[in-house]
């Protein structure tokens, strides 16, 4: 195990860039294998595991058109097929053919000899409509058509847990323990499996191209947040797939468990926090009244907010797309509860934050759990509707937003968040009605799988008292 654990660690034997060209990656770094892979509706990797130097030369020879089964796109959290729709037993499961970018082949240091090629789902020669990568492109598009250019900064939050995933399941889930036993916010007295899991996360990272702004505990036991610099917002996405990829990967050989859910416990919530900041064409910024060091809003800024809070509780289900992701967003939790805004207010699902050229918003609202594809598209959706419709944003708050009576709640449930999407014309005209109904119908996958099951809490509540 020790072999193992240094082994998928390892640079690649060759001093050369980490991403590039797939045939170059396999020639200089001896790579043996290449995930070829498309990102599915949960934001996970999805894809095919082949022999690198076959690849390379039926790619190039074109004995290779590279398909997956059409239902990885359309499939809830646990891989259930749908039922209708077109990803469906209806549909017959046919394959989606789907085109490798071998140009921005990635090493991936954390399984050793191993590159990775991203694939885009296409549908008659274009790129596949229901993919959550043309979701993403196509907001991007209607906002260039406003002159405007986002970039992005992600932040992640998620608990680490003693013992892999295989233990946790066989004790049937039940009596996890997390690594850290108490909230070890901004604490740098770690345990020693922990401060290991950080390091050799960093290393993997930075060895893949993927270099981390920070690691810090957060404020729930065993609770771990990660800053990426800012960049440009697919990359910045496509990043975080892998990220996920590599803590879960590294944690499994450290012994641990990573858990992204929203809200792993009780009390427990983990956010996924998008920081997005505005430009035009020509790098100036578009956020902030003086470009300079100002930290108010432009009139196009205060657009934006407004754009969010009105948008965001309409397509709730692409940042919090599952039961649980709910069960987080409660007051005095550092999650939303309220749809306001503030500067430098984290009780707010809006924050305000930096100055001048880095003024920028963090939108509070996506948990842990959220795919980053489908969070963004709904930011800048959000965004695009403010500025197209020129809305202006309520007052800012400068207190505990929790306490403001007069401001709406957040989505209450996956069930009311679902009805209000699938109703929501606003929802349709932004990301299109069959985007809306795919998206729906997977979400509701998943309150029909809670709707049968009789979980702990209820048996504890009612075995002998009902």
């Amino acid at each position: 195990m020790r072999a193992a654990r240094s082994r998928a660690t390892k640079p690649p034997a060759t001093a050369v860039s980490p991403t590039g060209p797939l045939e170059q990656l396999v020639s200089a770094c001896g790579l043996e294998t290449v995930l070829l892979a498309t990102v599915d509706a949960q934001g996970r990797l999805k894809g095919k595991e082949y022999d690198a130097a076959q690849l390379v030369e039926r790619l190039r020879s074109g004995a290779l058109s590279p398909e997956m089964c059409a239902y990885v796109l359309g499939t809830d959290l646990g891989m259930t097929p749908a039922q209708t729709g077109p990803f469906s037993w209806q549909s017959g499961f046919g394959d989606v053919a789907v085109l490798p970018d071998t140009r921005r082949a990635r090493v991936v240091p954390w399984l050793p000899g191993t590159a990775l090629v991203l694939a885009e789902p296409i549908s008659g020669g274009w790129p596949h409509p229901l993919a959550p990568g043309t979701v993403l492109a196509e907001q991007l598009h209607r906002l260039a058509g406003l002159g405007v250019v986002p970039a992005v900064g992600i932040e992640t939050e998620f608990v680490l847990y003693e013992g892999t995933a295989r233990d946790a399941a066989a004790s049937g889930w039940r009596g996890l323990r997390p690594a850290v036993r108490a909230n070890g916010d901004y604490g740098l007295d770690n345990p020693p499996a922990v401060r290991k899991f950080g390091r050799r996360l960093r290393q993997v990272l930075a060895t893949a191209g993927m270099p981390v702004e920070a690691v810090k505990g957060e404020g729930a036991p065993g609770q771990v947040e990660v800053t990426f610099p800012y960049g440009e917002a697919v990359l910045a996405c496509e990043q975080h797939v892998l990220f996920k990829h590599a803590a879960r990967t590294v944690a499994d050989e450290a012994g641990l468990t990573a858990s992204f859910m929203a809200a792993p416990s009780t009390g427990v919530g983990s956010g996924l926090h998008l920081h997005v900041s505005l430009a035009d064409f020509d790098d100036r910024p578009v956020l902030a009244a003086d470009p300079v060091d100002g930290t108010e809003l432009s009139e196009r800024g205060g657009q934006a907010v407004a754009g969010l809070l009105a948008v965001l509780p309409e397509v709730a289900p692409l940042w919090a797309p599952y039961v649980n992701s709910y069960k987080r967003l409660h007051p005095h939790s550092f999650a939303p509860a309220r749809l306001t805004w503030g500067r430098d207010n984290r009780t707010c699902a809006v924050r305000v934050v930096g100055h001048g050229r880095n003024l920028r918003l963090e939108v509070r609202l996506p948990g842990a759990d959220a795919n980053p594809l489908l969070a963004l598209a709904a930011v800048f959706a959000g965004i695009r509707h403010g500025i197209e419709a020129g809305l202006k944003p309520p007052p800012a708050v400068s207190g505990d937003a929790y306490e403001q009576r007069d401001a709406p709640l957040v989505p209450q449930s996956l069930e009311e968040a679902v009805g209000s999407f699938e109703a929501s014309s606003l929802a349709g005209e932004l990301l299109e009605e069959p985007v809306v109904a795919h998206l729906a119908r997977i979400a509701r996958m998943d309150l029909d799988h809670h709707a049968r099951q009789v979980t702990d809490a209820e048996v504890e509540r009612g075995l002998v008292q009902a």
